[in-house]
């Protein structure tokens, strides 16, 4: 039997079960550190500092009134996310009533659709299982820079007051790393904290996902009553002790051998401070960035491998790392960068924007905008709505697919703009960036070619893939 297909009876088999563990609550309920779960292209793991996973934490419970818990939308066998194959198969076993499939933010619209049959729950809860998305309701900030002239929403939700996005759930391990929470930052700027900073962390942080623990509770899992501060400590705590990356893979074999430091274990020991190898001058050290930004499997590039089996996946991979670090971006168009610094070019890598060591996040909460939700987006944004906004003083018209930080901070300039998620675990978790428009890496990869004209070669994507498949 081939590789793939005893990988995806696996992971239905894990599905299966991780649903059964998770349904039948009781006490002293754990998934061991580093318990193998498939994916796409290997195995990908969780170590918690606490010890394990315990499934009597807060985060596995039912807390609202529509049988949601934290854990419905942040699952371990899917990066802490949801990956959109996994959803199908959740709505396949349950005729399309596991509680992820719930109106107030499941599906496509909440209003004007029939959920009572099967056919009705599919086309309900189509943007879910197709492309792993939710629907995010926010109101236009009442002093915005901007009025929304239009909305063209495929799906019926065309209100102007309250926009629904449509935005794939960031995953809930690897914390310590986050310079801002949620894409468009929105849980980054609560009443005691603006930004997440060097001088206040990582208290901050903990305020912020402690608010995100309130939000996700009283809206995705629609309950009466927040949750206690206790759970909210719990449930911050168990988040904050997660590490996940990926530890396996289908071709290159352990990704911790011959001296290379992939899996979750290497990962957890990972320096990481608000700032960190930040390329403008943000480090709080001054210390001089530098685009080697991933090492991890650096010992593979001049591996004198004895090993047969794998000797070419492991030597890809180590292609695909140097290529991250170093193959020359020309960064143009970038709202955040180029138009925030007055600089038309810049002189990048992948680690430019990605730049936290061996996580690849940014280290600094910096918003940007690619063109990822822009209407002329090489990938396929058509099942997105198009929003119309208006400037009220200058009258200029922008079209997206998603206003991103602008509906936060009500500017302008902010249009579009989502920070970057963190770059471990990704096989687990596809489609990628935040609307799910990059259906695999190899999509993602594809995207950066040509928005970047990074002249890629077919054996440049091939590696670059198989190195973002391994963190």
């Amino acid at each position: 039997m081939r590789v793939a297909t005893i990988c995806f009876l696996s992971a239905i088999l894990i599905a299966i079960a991780t649903a059964v563990v998770f349904a039948e609550h009781g006490e002293n309920l754990k998934i061991p550190n580093l318990f193998p779960f498939p994916d796409s292209s290997g195995v990908v793991e969780t170590f918690s500092s606490n010890g394990s996973i315990d499934l009597n934490n807060p985060f596995f419970q039912d807390l609202g009134t529509n049988g949601r818990a934290c854990v419905s939308c942040h699952l371990p066998d899917q990066g802490w996310s949801i990956a959109a194959d996994r959803v199908q198969l959740r709505f396949y076993l349950t005729a399309g009533k596991d509680p992820i499939f719930r109106t107030n933010d499941g599906s496509n619209c909440d209003h004007n659709i029939d959920t009572s049959t099967l056919a009705g729950r599919r086309q309900a809860y189509s943007l879910l299982t197709s492309r792993g998305l939710i629907r995010i309701a926010i109101d236009v900030p009442a002093a915005a820079e901007f009025e929304v002239a239009d909305v063209n929403n495929p799906y019926g939700c065309n209100e102007k007051g309250t926009l629904s996005m449509y935005r794939r759930p960031l995953p809930s391990t690897n914390l310590r790393a986050l310079s801002a929470v949620m894409w468009d930052g929105r849980e980054s700027t609560s009443p005691s904290t603006e930004k997440i900073t060097f001088a206040t962390n990582p208290s901050d942080l903990l305020f912020d996902l402690g608010h995100q623990s309130v939000d996700a509770t009283l809206g995705h899992a629609q309950a009466r009553v927040p949750p206690t501060a206790q759970q909210q400590r719990e449930i911050v705590d168990f988040e904050m002790g997660l590490s996940t990356a990926q530890a396996f893979d289908n071709k290159a074999g352990n990704l911790d051998k011959h001296g290379a430091m992939g899996g979750p274990v290497q990962l957890a020991r990972q320096k990481f401070f608000v700032g960190i190898n930040d390329p403008l001058g943000g480090n709080p050290f001054g210390t001089a960035f530098t685009p080697l930004v991933f090492d991890v499997f650096q010992s593979w590039s001049n591996l004198d491998d004895d090993d047969a089996r794998g000797a070419a996946a492991r030597a890809a991979i180590a292609r695909g790392e140097r290529l991250f670090n170093s193959k020359p971006i020309d960064i143009t168009g970038v709202a955040g960068l180029n138009d925030d610094l007055g600089v038309p070019h810049i002189a990048g890598t992948c680690g430019t924007c990605h730049d936290s060591p061996n996580i690849g996040n940014h280290s600094l909460p910096v918003p940007l905008n690619i063109g990822v939700g822009d209407l002329n987006s090489p990938l396929d944004v058509s099942y997105l709505p198009v929003i119309t906004l208006r400037n009220k003083t200058t009258r200029q018209i922008v079209q997206t697919t998603d206003p991103g930080r602008a509906l936060i901070s009500g500017k302008w300039k902010d249009i579009g703009r989502l920070k970057g998620p963190i770059l471990r675990g990704l096989a687990s978790r596809a489609p990628y960036f935040h609307n799910g428009s990059a259906k695999t890496l190899a999509d993602a990869v594809n995207f950066y070619n040509g928005r970047f004209n990074m002249d890629l070669t077919a054996q440049d994507k091939a590696d670059l893939v198989a190195f973002l498949s391994s963190l």
